[in-house]
């Protein structure tokens, strides 16, 4: 087993991290910037190195302070986490050309992923379904995009090659905006990812967001942990996700899941992985795969017993999957509600001092999240800082909890969208489950 991991990240998945590697007796290190010296894993690792001031570009994006700190500790390994340099195929090669363990997919499965077209291209040969589309990069001429809208069918998407979470996308219903549109998301992608590289595909009204867990080792083994509906969402970011996904056949779920565990295969994946699809009138389209671990993993977790952290360790240790497909079964079900330091109606972040935190428990309840009280949440990164996680035998009992965990859970001294989520639960369209990836802010009036 690995002797010693930096983890390379902070807030909730940095704590999260530091319990898998404590569970398997390897040491930690917790690299911090200078506004989070009382995060809980800065106060729980074995040792701490402050890589710098707050900004991230300055600290965890800092690839050669990172680096810097697993060499002075001794360390063997790093984990990213996710965020920050946790998809970076750049990061990736350095950590392995440095002589550390990367606990994540080699750099050049990274690199092909993070392009959007390459990635589209590699599923098609890999027989995973895909939304309709350009099948390569755009070019100038507009006449060809033109016609290539015309051939798809409006409305069409435009979208950034190298983009991400939501930004460098346009949606175009009709022919006259088309080029209009096109020139400015490449002047999008060009200022955000550095990469004007842009695709069309067919828009989809009214999909559901459905993704399946992977995980694979160096040996050629991999399997799937079935799927997560992540369809309640805002500006392209998950509020709540839920496992298994409400109206999905078994015969739906094993198709795709042994899709994605044989593109896996084709790919030399390794480690922890999500495919990401959308899927409409029974139909899944891939729109990319996420090389990493996923903000939403507990729901997984919670109806597999897998603990999907330890397995990424252990992988990257270089042991054989203990898994087996036929062993792999989902039970009950599981929700979790990002809670996010915001105010609920504007979405403004609310950084600021916990004056009072206070758990919510029960059958089936877990909570991830380093908040304490006396902890200040920083105003310099992400506003999530914490998730709250129910399970029961059915959907209608782990909506039940979460109800009642939400009116359980005290935070004071900052706003949070826990009365967002409060409102979610209950809705009627979401108890009977199924909406689609337009229904909160359709509901919010965004």
């Amino acid at each position: 087993m690995l002797d010693k991991v930096v983890i390379a990240n902070r807030g909730e998945i940095a704590l999260r991290i530091l319990r898998a590697c404590r569970e398997l007796g390897i040491k930690t290190v917790a690299v911090h910037s200078s506004a989070d010296e009382n995060l809980k894993h800065v106060l729980m690792a074995d040792e701490t190195v402050c890589i710098g001031p707050p900004p991230s570009t300055e600290s965890y994006l800092n690839m050669f302070a990172i680096l810097s700190a697993a060499e002075v500790t001794d360390a063997v390994a790093i984990h990213p986490g996710y965020g920050f340099l946790s998809e970076n195929a750049d990061f990736a090669e350095r950590v392995t050309d440095s002589g550390f363990l990367f606990i994540g997919p080699p750099a050049d499965v990274i690199r092909l992923m993070g392009d959007k077209v390459s990635a589209i291209r590699a599923m098609k040969a890999a027989g995973v379904p895909c939304v309709p589309g350009s099948d390569g990069p755009l070019g100038d001429d507009i006449g060809d995009n033109l016609q290539l809208a015309r051939d798809i069918g409006y409305p069409v998407i435009i979208k950034a090659a190298g983009g991400g979470g939501g930004r460098g996308m346009r949606v175009v219903h009709s022919e006259p905006a088309l080029a209009n549109a096109i020139q400015t998301t490449r002047a999008e992608a060009r200022a955000a990812f550095g990469n004007d590289m842009l695709y069309m595909e067919k828009f989809l009204e009214r999909p559901r967001h459905i993704e399946f867990q992977v995980l694979a080792d160096s040996h050629g083994n991999a399997v799937h942990l079935f799927e997560r509906d992540c369809s309640m969402q805002r500006r392209h970011q998950k509020v709540l996700e839920e496992a298994p996904a409400p109206g999905i056949s078994e015969e739906q779920r094993q198709r795709m899941g042994e899709r994605c565990v044989q593109a896996c295969l084709e790919l030399g994946y390794v480690n922890a992985g999500t495919f990401e699809f959308l899927y409409q009138d029974g139909e899944f389209y891939f729109i990319e795969m996420n090389t990493r671990i996923q903000v939403e993993h507990p729901v997984t977790e919670m109806i597999t017993g897998v603990d999907l952290v330890r397995e990424q360790l252990r992988i990257a240790a270089g042991e054989r999957l203990r898994l087996r497909q036929e062993d792999l079964l989902p039970r009950g079900h599981a929700i979790e509600c990002r809670i996010n330091a915001e105010d609920p109606k504007s979405f403004v972040p609310s950084p600021g001092r916990v004056e009072l935190w206070h758990a919510p428990g029960g059958p089936g309840i877990r909570v991830d999240t380093h908040l304490y009280s006396g902890y200040t949440v920083p105003p310099y990164y992400d506003s999530m800082i914490g998730k709250v996680i129910a399970w029961g035998d059915d959907r209608h009992s782990a909506i039940e909890r979460m109800r009642i965990a939400l009116s359980e859970m005290v935070i004071e001294g900052i706003k949070t969208n826990i009365p967002l989520h409060q409102e979610i639960c209950q809705l009627g369209a979401f108890r009977a489950g199924g909406t689609d990836i337009h229904y909160l802010e359709k509901r919010l009036g965004l």
